[in-house]
């Protein structure tokens, strides 16, 4: 693969930085990447987030830097300025990308039905497979070895790795990135009991997905039972979550990986919730929610703020110890109740 390029210029453009001297030759000089203020060289783009790192910007090699107005004139290399370094980074990163690039074209070992719908300046890759009546927008980019079901769209430029698998009536809007070994619309977890067996329900529904959301590697989403899921658009999945059937999971909202959420949840916009926790079924969470690591969900939060239910860890004989006062607290907090009730009943009789 060919090394991605940009002159500083153009990435001055790109990335929104003030205007710089077109009289400075020096912007002309190719960024072929990025790196630390520390180890860049001077074809890398760097940039200056955290003000410790300051001393290190008259020291650094970086070709280019991203900075604010008052800190310009301690870079070594060209200055970018930029009202965010942080986030013109982010910005940049997409701009160096390399399993995502476009490259129009269809592989000869891609399988296509003839009624499925691919737009001229796609991406697909080897063993693609593109089930009845899938429609591809312009700009998409399939990794080899996914497979696309029947009734599946696929927004503008959205973009899947490879291994990727979509069973039928899938909905994925613009923007989009789904990663390697995802699997959205399987069927939920949904089965009834009859004389000690289990009959299932079969999953009916499909699964609706935004624009600009972003799904990890090994994350499954499942269809709905008779509605449909909805991821809203902006959403972020880490790797490794589980999205239970009719989840419906609020913009802009970001989910750590390896947490679960059981079906028919519905998460609101702008909430966060860290790594392993697990959500319970048929639960209404606030928008502006924010949950932190291991915790367990299991009643409906109705109001915006932090929550927190896991443990920290602690030396074992420690563990121990507290585990035992634990299986405790309910005898406790019966005998605590008793000696308040004799304690009432005596001041009652000395007062009488």
């Amino acid at each position: 693969m060919s090394k991605i390029r940009y002159t500083i210029a153009e990435l001055s453009e790109r990335l929104g930085a003030k205007p710089l001297s077109d009289s400075d030759t020096s912007i002309e000089a190719v960024i072929e990447g990025i790196g630390t203020l520390e180890s860049a060289t001077a074809t890398q783009l760097s940039f200056l987030h955290n003000s410790k790192y300051q001393h290190q910007l008259s020291e650094s090699d970086a070709g280019a830097v991203l900075v604010r107005e008052e800190f310009k004139s301690e870079v070594n290399g060209v200055a970018l300025v930029v009202d965010d370094p942080y986030l013109a980074y982010a910005r940049a990163t997409a701009l160096f990308v390399g399993c995502f690039k476009h490259e129009a074209g269809i592989s000869d070992t891609a399988i296509i039905s003839e009624t499925a719908v691919v737009a001229d300046d796609v991406q697909i890759g080897q063993h693609v497979v593109l089930g009845n009546n899938v429609v591809i927008g312009s700009g998409v980019v399939v990794g080899s070895n996914t497979v696309i079901g029947d009734d599946c769209i696929i927004g503008d430029n959205t973009r899947l790795a490879a291994n990727v698998t979509l069973y039928s009536d899938v909905k994925i809007g613009a923007d989009c990135v789904i990663h390697s070994g995802a699997v959205i619309g399987a069927d939920g977890f949904g089965f009834a009991s009859h004389d000690k067996q289990w009959v299932k329900i079969h999953q009916l529904g499909g699964v609706r997905i935004g624009d600009n959301v972003e799904v990890g590697a090994g994350t499954t989403i499942d269809c709905g039972a008779l509605e449909d899921t909805i991821i809203h658009s902006g959403v972020i999945l880490d790797n490794q979550i589980q999205i239970a059937h009719n989840v419906e999971i609020g913009e802009n909202t970001a989910i750590a990986g390896c947490t679960a959420v059981a079906g028919s949840t519905t998460i609101g916009k702008n909430c966060t919730i860290a790594g392993a926790c697990g959500i319970t079924g048929h639960l209404e969470i606030a928008e502006g929610v924010h949950i932190t690591a291991m915790s367990l969900v299991s009643k409906s939060l109705t109001k915006p703020g932090a929550y927190s239910s896991g443990t920290v860890v602690e030396p074992h004989q420690q563990w121990k110890r507290n585990v035992v006062r634990f299986r405790q607290l309910d005898d406790l907090s019966r005998r605590v109740k008793t000696l308040e009730t004799i304690a009432k009943q005596n001041k009652i009789e000395g007062q009488s």
